[in-house]
């Protein structure tokens, strides 16, 4: 759940043409089956703070890979694919430590802006493919609860911790991630990671794109180059510069953007924010 503004790096890999607005299904999978990209009509909602409710004529939903989907909207997992969730630190520092990134003094490394979350390391084939093993059955069960995608977050991990990690070992996990997902039927997400959407799309097998504050970091546009409509955007009520409405009357604007409460707090409780265009 980060965004940052870096240079852009130089990949070469050629854009494709991206699809037409509305529900359609993606190319052949792995698997050479299709998936569902999400509509590119009605509200976005994005509930990973819990579960509730979401306000009428939603028709893209995000939430956690513990909650549940909801029948007629179209409803994508949320699962952290490149750090580990603040309840299951244990699954990785219990046996899995050394998949997790050190530091220098042989530290584990946490992400600054959310210190309960330690790092993956998924710099060798081996570390890659034991963390699919750890995080590839949270993809499937997504698929068997109902989901038509996964959200798999901090692609961008390679970004913040450029010392530690390559971005070719990133996209490398990025591809295991969406073989799995493709595999099970799932359409995956982009998560962030402005800088290598071309590379995420076209060497890692992305379907479409999830952004946190891309109007803020005015990166909306890498990703809506190469993924067209098909992006989900989520500005955040304590970093938004122009009025929500302002925003909204851009004709250059994601079609999918919504404005929510930092914490993500769900309907109810007194910080809750919620704004759609």
């Amino acid at each position: 759940m980060k965004s940052a503004i870096l240079t852009r790096l130089a990949l070469a890999v050629a854009l494709t043409a991206f699809a037409a607005a509305g529900c359609v299904t993606s190319g052949p999978t792995e698997s050479g089956d299709s998936v569902q990209l999400p509509p590119t009509s009605g509200h976005f909602d994005y509930q990973l703070g819990g579960a509730y409710p979401p306000p009428a004529d939603v028709t893209v939903l995000v939430r956690d890979s513990t909650a549940q989907p909801i029948a007629g909207i179209y409803s994508v997992c949320y699962v952290n694919g490149f750090q580990t969730q603040p309840d299951q630190a244990h699954v990785w520092t219990d046996a899995n430590e050394d998949l997790l990134l050190h530091d220098e003094h042989g530290a584990l490394v946490v992400d600054p802006d959310w210190p309960d979350e330690y790092i993956l390391d998924p710099t060798t084939s081996s570390k890659r493919q034991r963390i699919l093993s750890v995080v590839g059955p949270l993809i499937d069960r997504c698929a068997v609860d109902g989901f038509a995608a996964v959200d798999v977050d901090n692609l961008d991990t390679w970004t913040r911790f450029p010392h530690q990690i390559d971005p070719a070992s990133s996209i490398e996990l990025a591809a295991a991630y969406a073989e799995r997902a493709h595999s099970a039927g799932l359409a995956i997400g982009q998560k962030n990671a402005a800088e290598a959407t071309v590379t995420a799309k076209e060497q890692a097998g992305f379907d479409f794109a999830i952004t946190e504050s891309c109007v803020f970091y005015d990166e909306c546009s890498s990703y809506t180059e190469v993924y067209g409509p098909h992006v989900l955007d989520i500005e955040y009520s304590d970093a938004l510069h122009i009025p929500f409405a302002q925003l909204c009357s851009d004709p250059d604007r994601v079609p999918m953007t919504v404005l929510r409460d930092r914490d993500l707090v769900p309907a109810g409780d007194a910080a809750y924010e919620y704004d759609h265009c």
